[in-house]
């Protein structure tokens, strides 16, 4: 078993820790883009589960510029928690989904904040043209620039339920092509998502430990009001999970997972306004606490069961 200090698991706050010798905070930003399934290119209603505001809602103000949006959390999280070095996360909506032009001003200007490490950038696999990889490959000369990818799930019958709008195979190319620009990749999936079981979801696990990815979010399906989602849940068409379900379905997927690969996230934030459910979720410590702890009576820990093929 690796030493995480004192996790069972590769924390994203372990890596961060490691590769910059501090604590580094992320400060969410909105680029004031849209996206494909929004703008009407592949749909009009968004994911399934997305809420109005891309999930981008703990993001910043579009009106503001760039340097404002990161002054303003940065302020906050100075005096709260006495930060120094931050993340400039690029969060709401598709944030590739513009001209290379504009991408080039407002990555730039992230990039040149004198507290700002590293460059995170939520996108869709679909959204990432050559002359787009190309400017991010620059970028990350100056500074790391991590590419966060909306995959959710491998398969194909939940992909077309969530209106994914791509398929796996769109995913794989994005991986190559910003894994040979030494661009790294960070996969968001949900786990939770209506019929699917916990070998669909290991499945997606170990389908992504051979896919040279260096990170993953582990995100709990969170139904929020007024989503398609929401109306399939009203409507008694699936459950959610309880937290001991969940926890449970965690310490599965961190088992199998390559220890090689960084955890982004085990849980996820829902806005308190919009959370339909699972009302527990919303108390993350509690969560991760008992998650630790249920890791520690198990002796469970990242890659416990994890095979190299």
């Amino acid at each position: 078993m690796n030493n995480w200090n004192g996790k069972p698991y590769y924390s994203f706050d372990y890596m961060l820790k490691e590769r910059f010798s501090g604590k580094v905070y992320k400060v969410a930003l909105n680029g004031g883009m849209t996206c494909p399934n929004r703008d009407g290119t592949l749909g009009n209603r968004g994911c399934i589960f997305c809420s109005a505001g891309g999930s981008g809602d703990f993001a910043g103000d579009k009106q503001d510029t760039i340097t404002t949006q990161i002054e303003k959390q940065a302020a906050r999280l100075r005096e709260k928690r006495n930060a120094s070095s931050f993340i400039a996360y690029f969060q709401a909506y598709t944030n590739t989904y513009a001209p290379v032009e504009y991408l080039r001003h407002i990555f730039t200007e992230a990039l040149s904040h004198p507290d700002v490490v590293a460059l995170s950038i939520g996108t869709r696999p679909d959204c990432l043209g050559e002359d787009i990889l190309n400017l991010l490959e620059e970028l990350n000369q100056k500074k790391p620039v991590w590419v966060e990818l909306g995959l959710q799930t491998i398969h194909e019958k939940t992909a077309a339920y969530i209106r994914r709008g791509y398929p796996l195979s769109c995913f794989e190319k994005a991986v190559k092509e910003l894994r040979k620009r030494n661009l790294e990749v960070i996969v968001h999936t949900i786990l939770g998502l209506p019929e699917e079981t916990k070998e669909d979801i290991l499945e997606t696990m170990h389908y992504l430990n051979h896919r040279n990815i260096q990170g993953i979010k582990l995100q709990l399906l969170h139904v929020l009001k007024n989503t398609d989602l929401a109306k399939d849940y009203l409507d008694g068409k699936f459950s959610v999970y309880t937290m001991e379900e969940y926890i449970n379905l965690v310490i599965d997927c961190l088992e199998h997972l390559s220890p090689e690969i960084v955890i982004h996230r085990l849980t996820g934030d829902g806005p308190k306004d919009l959370l339909l459910a699972p009302t527990w979720s919303s108390a993350k410590k509690t969560v991760l606490n008992t998650l630790h702890h249920e890791c520690k009576i198990r002796g469970a820990y990242q890659g416990k069961q994890y095979k190299e093929d």
